[in-house]
């Protein structure tokens, strides 16, 4: 080959060239849209359309979500904080036995009301179980005692209590359930 003519041949690795806008392919549907502008237009503005649904839909799915974390973000601290409550309430159940501390207990008695209260008011709920029935998304069966004079499933006595954060559970209750033999 001369040095000065123009090289003909096609590479190997040649890739098609894309369409131009308004270019008819084999598509039919694109044939439609090429040889109707209005078509086009009505694409995408229905693309357009949808693009700013979908950006609603994104925008009120983060303010939910956002609004479920700030709801629940004190989880966390509750499920670290009730072990903390259930020895305290261990502690002044015996002291409650004791006749000369009974100062004492009155003033930690407001101590626990006053925390009850705090916790009530951040949204924990207690969850009482004695004389329900037995409900495995609430309770945790611990054993299982027998009561003929109470219906089968029915919750006998509670060891731990339970509490739930709105609607989302914290700690299951830990109970003792009836059993007829």
């Amino acid at each position: 080959m001369k040095k000065n003519q123009p090289d003909n041949r096609e590479p190997a690795h040649s890739q098609p060239e894309p369409d131009l806008p308004g270019e008819a392919t084999g598509n039919p549907a694109e044939q439609n849209v090429a040889a109707d502008p209005h078509a086009e237009v009505e694409r995408y503005r229905d693309q357009a359309l949808r693009a700013a649904a979908d950006l609603e839909n994104y925008r009120k799915r983060m303010i939910r979500e956002k609004e479920e974390a700030i709801r629940f973000a004190n989880a966390g601290l509750f499920e670290k904080l009730l072990p903390i409550l259930d020895n305290f309430e261990l502690g002044l159940e015996a002291a409650r036995s004791d006749d000369s501390a009974k100062g004492i207990v009155d003033g930690f008695s407001m101590v626990h009301r006053q925390l009850g209260d705090f916790l009530t008011s951040c949204g924990l709920q207690a969850i009482e179980a004695v004389g329900e029935p037995f409900d495995p998304k609430l309770h945790e069966a611990i054993g299982h005692e027998s009561d003929a004079t109470k219906s089968d499933g029915l919750v006998l006595k509670q060891l731990r209590r339970g509490f739930r954060l709105a609607d989302r559970l914290i700690r299951p209750s830990s109970v003792i359930v009836n059993k007829v033999a």
